[in-house]
């Protein structure tokens, strides 16, 4: 336990299949430390380490292969224990998608992720055809 709060009862965190948590958020919201971000929009960087994907407003990512392998090392390192977050402008979009992504590396048949992560994040998570279709793509 760090900061007072147990990383799972933080807002935004996610269980992923295996049982690894990730933190979904905005990029402007104040946030606990976390052990990695994982960016997708400009704007300020946590004192943390982190990751930038380059990822336009209500579309997917510009390099899919960057992507994917930052997603990948996200996904390793929450399977280590590690406090991983993910954290776009809005936080829901970008994030959603990269959440539902995650899930989707972690064993998710793509067809559940959006479901899944619209019921465990945010309800208007993956917000665009071409994202949901992103994600039908991802293996």
């Amino acid at each position: 336990m760090r900061d007072g709060q147990v990383w799972g009862e933080q807002a935004g965190v996610v269980v992923l299949p295996s049982g690894a948590r990730v933190r979904g958020r905005r990029v402007a919201d104040a946030a606990s430390p976390a052990d990695f971000a994982l960016l997708l929009a400009p704007g300020p960087v946590p004192a943390w380490p982190h990751r930038r994907i380059r990822w336009p407003d209500f579309w997917v990512p510009v390099d899919r292969a960057d992507a994917i392998d930052a997603l990948s090392e996200a996904l390793r390192r929450a399977h280590a224990g590690e406090r991983v977050e993910v954290a776009c402008r809005g936080g829901t979009g970008r994030t959603g998608t990269a959440l539902a992504a995650l899930a989707v590396l972690d064993g998710l048949p793509p067809e559940r992720a959006v479901d899944w992560v619209r019921a465990t994040y945010r309800p208007r998570a993956v917000e665009t055809p071409w994202q949901r279709r992103w994600l039908r793509r991802l293996t």
